[in-house]
């Protein structure tokens, strides 16, 4: 019963920048925290960028100093820039949701959203 919807994936050249955009939709009491993953062709999902609603944001080390995760909580949305791209940051780039249910608000559930391809590539 919870949608996300990502925005802002293309083309473009290494040294680049790109902001991606999530929008939560649905029924839900709250959300306890969104973020980014990514999966390139052949390797594993792996957590990007994870952002709570009163903590500092958390990054893989690899993206670190580039990206920047910035988190609306009366909007529920959620956005990523990203600066610097290079070859290797070309992945499927996949909003996450971490919410309290609607119906009960003790239960947590996890949610990702379809995708946005980041293609960084000369």
């Amino acid at each position: 019963q919870v949608q996300l919807l990502e925005s802002g994936g293309g083309l473009l050249q290494p040294g680049g920048s790109l902001r991606l955009s999530c929008a939560a939709s649905g029924s839900f009491f709250s959300i306890v925290a969104m973020g980014w993953y990514r999966q390139a062709p052949g390797k594993q999902r792996e957590l990007v960028a994870l952002i709570y609603e009163r903590t500092s944001p958390n990054y893989s080390d690899s993206v670190k100093g580039r990206f920047t995760i910035s988190r609306d909580n009366a909007k529920n949305t959620v956005d990523l820039q990203m600066n610097s791209l290079k070859p290797e940051d070309t992945a499927v780039y996949s909003c996450y949701a971490l919410v309290r249910l609607a119906s009960d608000s003790n239960i947590r559930r996890q949610f990702w959203g379809q995708g946005t391809q980041v293609t960084v590539s000369s």
